[in-house]
């Protein structure tokens, strides 16, 4: 599903409709980065052979101050932990300038005791002439609903370092213990190793110029991200929810792995590019609005969920 408009709203609605129903919430906000974000489109012009680059405003990024950001994000963080089933998780997607207060925005509305892991994604890209070390990573905050609830989580696992396949092949390893319970020494077993359980950092490639799953959308996140997160802390039939829609990477993921996902977006590119990579895709999504109940003052909103034009009402 598509909900066009603005987030806050429909997370409000949906928590009318969905309450305890979401086990992965999956938010990737604007970056506080002060400024507007375009999507960008190229064409090869037929006459000259040149590519031809056209702009459209994708979201606004600009706010009073931090602190209008912080507050808007919690409000929304706060829905989301009520959509949130007892061993569902929810994770933000953020850059180191601003993680340490959306950490610290996150254990006021979870409790510190929910903070389950940092993931640190890396990536490669373009340098840039500054004088200090390159950028080159993201930062995933992982919360669980309920700390007394066993959340649901797949381990996963990465290749096995050289040294270790040097020098124990790719056997499972046996602890061998002596009568007071301390390691004394490792041994092999006859068994497959499926290797090393993944640990949180990710080496994972942003979405190249020439990549087939490129939408020219600004921010958007490679599809081997979001999978990763949807294996982890997902079954087939689960439900997922991203509250900044984007491109539709999320929900693209999750047709594509059988999950059910709801997607939201203010933005009318966004949902444009997200309905249409999803049609691509052979899925027709069911799509809702929300609304203002009267014209917004500054940045109030609120509203009740109301049809779209391509809608059909579920729940």
């Amino acid at each position: 599903m598509l909900i066009s408009g603005d987030n806050l709203a429909a997370l409000s609605a949906l928590t009318r409709r969905t309450r305890g129903s979401v086990m992965l919430a999956y938010l990737d906000p604007p970056f506080f980065t002060g400024r507007q974000h375009d999507r960008v489109e190229r064409s090869r012009d037929p006459e000259s052979g040149r590519v031809v680059r056209t702009s459209t405003p994708a979201f606004d990024d600009r706010w009073d101050g931090l602190d209008d950001y912080l507050t808007e994000l919690r409000d929304r963080v706060a829905l989301v932990r009520e959509l949130l089933a007892p061993e569902g998780c929810v994770v933000i997607h953020v850059d180191p300038k601003t993680s340490h207060y959306i950490k610290v925005l996150c254990d006021e509305v979870f409790g510190p005791r929910a903070f389950a892991s940092e993931i640190v994604w890396r990536y490669r890209r373009w340098p840039a002439k500054t004088p200090n070390f390159q950028r080159v990573h993201d930062v995933l905050l992982r919360y669980v609903r309920d700390p007394d609830v066993r959340p649901k989580f797949r381990q996963l696992y990465e290749p096995l370092a050289a040294s270790t396949l040097a020098t124990w092949g790719s056997r499972k390893q046996r602890a061998v213990l002596d009568e007071t319970g301390r390691r004394l020494r490792s041994s092999t077993t006859e068994e497959d190793t499926p290797g090393a359980p993944l640990g949180d950092v990710w080496e994972i490639g942003i979405v190249a110029p020439i990549s087939r799953e490129r939408t020219g959308y600004p921010t958007q996140k490679p599809e081997a991200l979001i999978e990763r997160l949807v294996q982890v802390c997902t079954d087939p039939d689960d439900l997922v929810l991203d509250p900044y829609a984007g491109s539709g990477t999320t929900l693209a993921v999750c047709h594509r792995l059988e999950r059910r996902a709801i997607g939201i977006d203010e933005s009318p590119e966004a949902i444009r590019v997200a309905r249409q990579r999803l049609e691509q895709l052979g899925q027709a999504p069911l799509e809702e609005r929300v609304e203002l109940a009267a014209p917004r003052a500054g940045r109030a909103r609120t509203l009740p969920l109301a049809p779209g034009p391509r809608t059909r009402l579920a729940g």
